[in-house]
């Protein structure tokens, strides 16, 4: 605990960070703490989910606020609600013994209560740009004698349209606060903020290299975009502990997955920006107790979300920039645990990839869909460990499973029960042709694709909207503890009217 001594922090801090576990501070806490004691300069910090950004703006905070003011003293503002709360959780576990009221405001909860609260007194508000507007056009938030503003994910708030919220804002507070703002880049629009708001500021920046940990092992599998479904069902049946998020880039496509999922008889959920809050907190609660077992959502849904021990991610279609790779795979491999990060790769987007492990500095390894009969036998073993646990948990026990068993055993052979019985509990679900085969790839090189594109300028590039197309609409059959079938009447042929390359001799 020597190093946070040496920032400057109170022996309160000191004992609280001791009973959270931290030992040493992270780089960019070891940097942002020591120039908000001083209190001289404004902070804009460039660094990604996981880099302890929350505590490195929080104890500062905490360190220099007066206790029981019953006036807002600091605002924080986050992109989604599950920010909010996430941040609010943080800083009221870093508060020890100070007495300070933390308050998360947010859409899709009783403005009314939070009003409440506030009326009371309120030291620190952290929320969505939206509430706190709301709440200060009914004069139950003035912010006047604030002493710290905080932009948190600052570049996810300017991708969701709140850039114009944030100026409002900012224009009601003094112009004497300390600010800080942190993004994980760092766009032309976020700087301005910074020169018009922010006194004279220092540009802190965590090196990417330092983002990725190496608990996350990183795994790619190259895919037809028709085939997702098919691949996804074999990783999850491959891995039977999978608990873990599923990302698409859309709304849309979230909600058809989860349907085609749901219709496979997985523990599947939807989250993105249509779910209510009422929703939300729902599937997630769902979610942390391992009643759902898949969260399929889209990146700024997920913000926020602090579930332990997820086991994989799953970028179902590659994030649309090398930023958000790094946010989506930082919710797995955490507090020293392994995590899998897996990207389904199709074959337009192998320059993407290519561009994630560029910027990142990380390198992802390739790797081949399990086969339906390395599935089955995986599948067998797990059932076969079922049961052994199932008869030694009630050796010696009378139950009326027993008399029907000793009743059966009876009439039939040992070997032609249990059969029977497996047969009836699992169905179809052993059977290596529940599985349907993966498309052959064609894996287009760049001049390939550089002429595709030359000859298809003067008509629409169908080829190129197919290969674009998160999801087949082909019904995939897959059997499992229910009697449910899938029908596969509606499959149209494939479009194979292309041309043939000529060879170049």
């Amino acid at each position: 605990m020597e190093e946070f001594k040496k920032l400057g922090l109170s022996k309160n801090t000191i004992e609280v960070l001791e009973k959270k576990g931290f030992s040493k501070p992270t780089l960019i806490q070891s940097k942002v703490i020591p120039l908000l004691l001083n209190g001289k300069k404004d902070v804009v910090g460039q660094s990604q989910t996981g880099t302890g950004k929350t505590a490195g703006f929080a104890l500062p905070i905490l360190e220099t606020i007066k206790e029981k003011s019953r006036t807002v003293q600091a605002i924080i503002l986050t992109p989604t609600r599950e920010l909010a709360l996430q941040v609010s959780k943080e800083i009221d576990s870093l508060k020890g013994n100070k007495e300070v009221i933390v308050l998360p405001v947010y859409g899709g909860t009783s403005i009314g209560v939070q009003r409440e609260k506030l009326k009371k007194g309120v030291d620190i508000v952290v929320g969505t740009p939206g509430r706190i507007m709301d709440l200060q056009r009914r004069k139950s938030l003035r912010l006047n004698n604030i002493s710290y503003v905080v932009l948190d994910e600052a570049d996810e708030m300017l991708n969701m349209g709140f850039v114009d919220d944030i100026k409002t804002i900012l224009k009601n507070t003094p112009k004497d606060k300390k600010m800080l703002l942190f993004s994980a880049t760092m766009p032309k629009q976020i700087l301005n903020i910074a020169k018009t708001y922010m006194r004279e500021y220092e540009l802190i920046e965590i090196e990417k290299a330092q983002v990725i940990i190496n608990t996350i092992e990183q795994l790619y599998y190259n895919i037809n975009p028709k085939d997702r479904v098919e691949g996804l069902r074999r990783i999850l049946d491959f891995n039977s502990n999978f608990h873990g998020i599923i990302f698409c880039n859309t709304k849309r496509n979230v909600d058809t997955l989860v349907h085609q999922l749901t219709k496979l008889n997985y523990r599947a959920a939807a989250l993105h920006g249509d779910v209510t809050q009422d929703q939300r907190e729902k599937i997630l609660k769902q979610f942390r107790t391992g009643h759902v077992k898949v969260l399929v959502a889209t990146d700024v849904a997920a913000r926020g979300i602090d579930v332990e021990d997820l086991t994989h991610i799953i970028n179902y279609s590659l994030p649309l920039s090398s930023e958000s790779y790094v946010h989506r795979i930082g919710r797995t491999g955490r507090a020293g645990k392994k995590g899998v990060a897996i990207s389904f790769v199709i074959p337009s987007e192998k320059r993407k990839l290519n561009s994630i492990e560029r910027n990142n500095n990380c390198k992802l390894i390739q790797k081949e869909f399990p086969l339906p009969k390395d599935i089955i036998e995986k599948k067998e073993e797990q059932v076969k460990e079922i049961i052994k646990n199932i008869i030694e948990a009630n050796m010696g026990k009378s139950s009326k499973y027993k008399a029907m068993a000793d009743g059966l055993l009876k009439k039939y052979h040992a070997g032609e029960v249990v059969s029977a019985i497996l047969k009836y509990s699992f169905k179809n679900e052993l059977d290596v042709n529940s599985y349907n085969d993966l498309g052959q790839l064609r894996m287009s090189s760049s001049r390939e694709g550089r002429k595709k594109r030359q000859r298809g300028r003067r008509r629409p590039r169908s080829r190129d909207r197919r290969s674009n197309n998160e999801f087949d609409n082909k019904k995939t059959e897959h059997k499992t503890f229910s009697d449910h079938q899938a029908n596969n009447k509606d499959k149209k042929p494939r479009n194979s009217s292309f041309k043939k390359k000529r060879r170049r001799r």
